[in-house]
C-alpha cells in the first residue's frame, strides 16, 4: 500500500490553484500556497493552509522561477508539487528539478512532458505511432522568407504556431504572404514572453474544423484510459470559451477511434498522470492529431461532471504510485455538462482585457437545484479583490450538468442571469447570447463559430417583440415598489393618505412605452400600450440587485441595477435601460436637446489597460488604413492597434514601457 502525501505544494495561481486546494482538502492533504507580490490577498492564498511569497508581480519573476518554487516545497516540508495548468505545469526542466530535490511532482515524467510538450517533437511521435496528424513543417523555421515558402508549399490557409505554446498564445492564421510575415513575427514574440522559447511550426489550417479533445489517464503500472470526449469548438483569437462534454458531434465508433489513438500516442511516451489529446476533426468526422497537454485542462471540470470522477484527485492518488482504480470497460458517461469561462474582459469594445475591483461578485449557488440540475463554479477571486494585468483574465468556470444538451444549456442560461459581476468588464453577456444562439443550440458549430456569428463583434441581444414586454412590466414594476417604498419612508404621509401614480411612460432606448400599473393582492397588474393587464408577482425588494419575476405563467431572472439614469435590466444578453416618467415629464424630455459625441476621429486611444510595447511611428510620418501603428500588451496577448484611415503623425502622447490605462492618449494626427 502507497502512503499518501501529507502536505503538498501548488504551483500556480488563481482558479486552478484554488481548484487543486479543493480537493487536497476533502483527501485530508494540507496544502502550500505560493503567492507573488500582486497576489498576496489572493483567494489561493487565503484557502491554503500555508503560503510562501516568491516574488514580483511578473511571473517571470515569481511563478515561472523554478528554483523558487522547489525552494518553497522545502521550506515548507511539502512531499510532492501540483503544477496545475499553464505556468510550469508543461516543463519537463520542472519536473526534472523535482525529482532531483526528493519532491514528488504530480504530473508526467520529464521524458513524457519534454516529447508532448513540444508540438513539433509530438506531431513527429503521433505519427510514429500510428496517429492521424495535420500536414505541416515540422522542421526549424530560420526567417519570413523561409516560413512564406513553407507556406506557399502546404497551401494557404496555414496555422503558425508556437512549439511551446498552449492557451491560444503565439497563434495566428495566416492567408497571404503578408499575413505570414507578420504572424511569424508577432506570433515569436508572444510565444517568447508567454514561454521563454520562440520556435515556431506551420501546419495546414482545416477548414470548418471542430476541436475535439480526449483526457486520458495512465498511472505507473502501464495502464492507460480515456475518459470520453470535451467539445472546446467555441473559441475567440484562439482561445476557448465554451466547452461541452460529451460532443454533440461525434458518434460511438469515432469517440472509439479517438480514444483508441489517444491511448495508443500516450502509451508510445510511457505517460503517467492526467494527459489531453487534442483533435481537429472536418464536417466528415475525419480527425487529425493536433497536440498532446501534458497536464490537467482548465476544461476537465465537464468531464468529471459527466463522469463522476475528481481529476485531481486521480492524479494526486497516481503520483503516489497507485494502480487506476478502474478500467476502461468501467467508464461511463452520463448526461451533458458545459462549461463558460468567464473572463475579464469588455465584449462591447471586441472583447478587450478588463483589469480593476470587484466591486460586486455573487455566483450562482452551487450544487443541485430544485430541477435536479447541477451547478459548479470554479473560481479564484472573491468581492472586493483585484483583477491584475500579470495574469490571465479569467474571473470564473461555470459549469452546468443536465440528462440532456438541452436542459444543461437552459440551466446555464439561468445560471448566466443570476451571476452578478460588476466593477469591470466581463462576457456574461456574450455567453448568454451564445446559450441562446440558434445554431449553438442545434450543435452545428465549429472554431469559427464566434467569427461567423459575430463578425462585427458583439452588440449585446436586442430586446424586442415578447422579450421587450417583458422587460418593460418588470421595470414597471420595480418602479411600483420604489414609489411604494418612498411613501413609507419616516415622516411621509401615511400610506393610505398619499396617492401613488397609476400611468407611466417608459423610454428604452428610442422607444417610448405606456404602462398603466395598479396593485393587486399577490402583485401589480400591469398592462402596456393600453393592452390587456397582466398580474407581474416578485420577492424583489428596493436595494437588491436580482430578483425573479413571475407572470404570463413563467418565472424571469433578471439582474437589477438601479441609477438616477433609470432602471437597468440584464438577461439573456439583453441589456436595456428604461427611463420612467410621469406622462407630462416625458412630453418635456422629448424637447431636450441631443447632446453631441465628441470627434476622436484624429486621437489614438489605447482600448485596453496594458503596456506599450511598440510604436511603430514618429512624429510627422504618414500612415495608411490597416497600418500597424503600435502594440500594446495586455494579460499576455500582443494587441495590434492599427490606423483607420491616411493621417500624419502629429503627436506621441506615450512612450514605449509606458502602462496605459483605457482610452489613454497614445497618439494624435493631423
Amino acid at each position: 500500500m502507497n502512503k499518501m502525501f501529507s502536505k503538498i505544494l501548488i504551483a500556480n495561481r488563481g482558479e486552478n490553484a484554488c481548484r487543486v486546494i479543493k480537493t487536497a482538502r476533502t483527501m485530508g492533504i494540507r496544502t502550500v500556497a505560493v503567492y507573488s507580490d500582486a497576489d498576496a490577498r489572493a483567494l489561493h492564498v487565503k484557502m491554503a493552509d500555508e503560503a510562501v511569497h516568491i516574488g514580483p508581480a511578473p511571473s517571470a519573476q515569481s511563478y515561472l522561477v523554478m528554483d523558487k518554487i522547489i525552494a518553497a516545497a522545502k521550506q515548507t516540508g511539502a512531499e510532492a508539487i501540483h503544477p496545475g495548468y499553464g505556468f510550469l505545469s508543461e516543463k519537463a526542466a520542472f519536473s526534472a528539478a523535482c525529482e532531483a530535490a526528493g519532491i514528488v511532482f504530480i504530473g508526467p515524467r520529464p521524458r513524457a512532458i519534454e516529447a508532448m510538450g513540444d508540438k513539433i517533437a509530438s506531431k513527429k511521435l503521433a505519427m510514429a505511432a500510428g496517429v492521424s496528424t495535420v500536414p505541416g513543417f515540422m522542421g526549424v523555421i530560420r526567417d519570413a522568407d523561409h516560413a512564406v515558402k513553407i507556406a506557399l508549399d502546404i497551401g494557404y490557409p496555414v496555422m503558425i504556431k508556437a512549439s511551446a505554446g498552449g492557451g491560444g498564445k503565439g497563434m495566428r492564421v495566416a492567408f497571404n504572404d503578408a499575413e505570414t510575415r507578420e504572424g511569424l513575427a508577432l506570433s515569436r514574440s508572444e510565444a517568447q514572453s508567454a514561454f521563454g522559447d520562440d520556435r515556431i511550426f506551420i501546419e495546414k489550417f482545416v477548414a470548418e474544423p471542430r476541436h475535439i479533445e480526449i483526457q486520458v489517464l495512465g498511472d505507473n503500472h502501464g495502464n492507460m484510459i480515456y475518459l470520453g470526449e470535451r467539445e472546446c469548438s467555441i473559441q475567440r483569437r484562439n482561445q476557448k470559451v465554451i466547452e461541452e462534454a460529451p460532443s454533440p458531434f461525434l458518434d460511438a465508433e469515432t469517440r472509439r477511434a479517438m480514444g483508441e489513438q489517444a491511448v495508443a500516442l500516450a502509451k508510445a511516451v510511457g505517460y503517467t498522470s492526467a494527459g489531453t489529446v487534442e483533435f481537429i476533426v472536418d464536417s466528415k468526422r475525419n480527425f487529425y492529431f493536433l497536440e498532446m497537454n501534458t497536464r490537467l485542462q482548465v476544461e476537465h471540470a465537464v468531464t468529471e461532471l459527466i463522469t463522476g470522477l475528481d481529476l485531481v484527485e486521480r492524479m494526486i492518488r497516481l503520483a503516489a504510485g497507485e494502480k487506476l482504480a478502474l478500467k476502461q470497460s468501467e467508464v461511463k458517461l452520463n448526461g451533458w455538462a458545459i462549461e463558460c469561462r468567464i473572463y475579464a474582459e469588455d465584449p462591447y469594445r471586441n472583447f478587450l482585457p478588463s483589469t480593476g475591483r470587484l466591486t460586486r461578485y455573487r455566483p450562482p449557488p452551487e450544487g443541485v437545484r430544485r430541477d435536479k440540475t447541477i451547478l459548479r463554479n470554479d473560481t479564484g477571486v472573491y468581492e472586493g479583490g483585484e483583477i491584475s494585468i500579470y495574469y490571465d483574465p479569467m474571473i470564473a468556470k461555470l459549469c452546468s450538468w443536465a440528462p440532456t444538451r438541452l436542459a444543461a444549456i437552459t440551466a446555464m442560461q439561468d445560471a448566466l442571469d443570476e451571476f452578478e459581476v460588476e466593477g469591470i468588464g466581463h462576457n456574461l453577456p456574450f455567453l448568454s447570447a451564445v446559450m441562446g444562439h440558434e445554431r449553438f443550440r442545434g450543435g452545428t458549430i465549429n472554431t469559427a463559430f464566434i467569427a461567423e456569428e459575430f463578425p462585427e463583434g458583439f452588440k449585446g441581444v436586442p430586446a424586442n417583440g415578447n422579450d421587450l414586454d417583458d422587460l418593460a412590466r418588470i421595470a414597471a414594476f420595480i418602479h411600483a415598489k420604489i414609489q411604494e417604498r418612498a411613501a413609507q419612508i419616516s415622516g411621509a404621509i401615511p400610506n393610505h393618505q398619499r396617492k401613488l401614480g397609476t400611468d407611466w411612460v417608459m423610454t428604452i432606448g428610442t422607444k417610448a412605452i405606456t404602462a398603466h400599473v395598479a396593485q393587486a393582492a399577490l402583485g401589480h397588474n400591469i398592462a402596456l400600450d393600453g393592452g390587456n393587464a397582466l398580474l407581474v408577482s416578485s420577492a424583489w425588494q428596493p436595494g437588491q440587485t436580482h430578483g425573479h419575476f413571475r407572470f404570463n405563467g413563467h418565472e424571469l431572472s433578471v439582474k437589477v441595477f438601479i441609477s438616477p439614469k433609470g432602471i437597468r435590466l440584464r438577461r439573456r444578453g439583453m441589456d436595456i435601460l428604461a427611463q420612467i416618467r410621469t406622462p407630462h415629464v416625458a412630453a418635456l424630455a422629448t424637447l431636450m436637446p441631443v447632446k453631441k459625441a465628441q470627434d476622436l476621429s484624429k486621437h489614438l486611444l489605447c482600448p485596453m489597460p496594458g503596456l506599450l510595447r511598440v510604436l511603430s511611428v514618429k512624429v510627422g510620418d504618414t500612415v495608411e488604413p490597416g497600418q500597424s501603428v503600435a502594440v500594446v500588451e495586455a494579460m499576455k496577448m500582443e494587441n495590434v492597434l492599427r490606423a483607420i484611415s491616411h493621417a500624419k503623425v502629429r503627436n506621441l502622447n506615450a512612450k514605449v514601457g509606458d502602462s496605459l490605462a483605457v482610452d489613454q492618449l497614445i497618439m494624435e494626427f493631423e
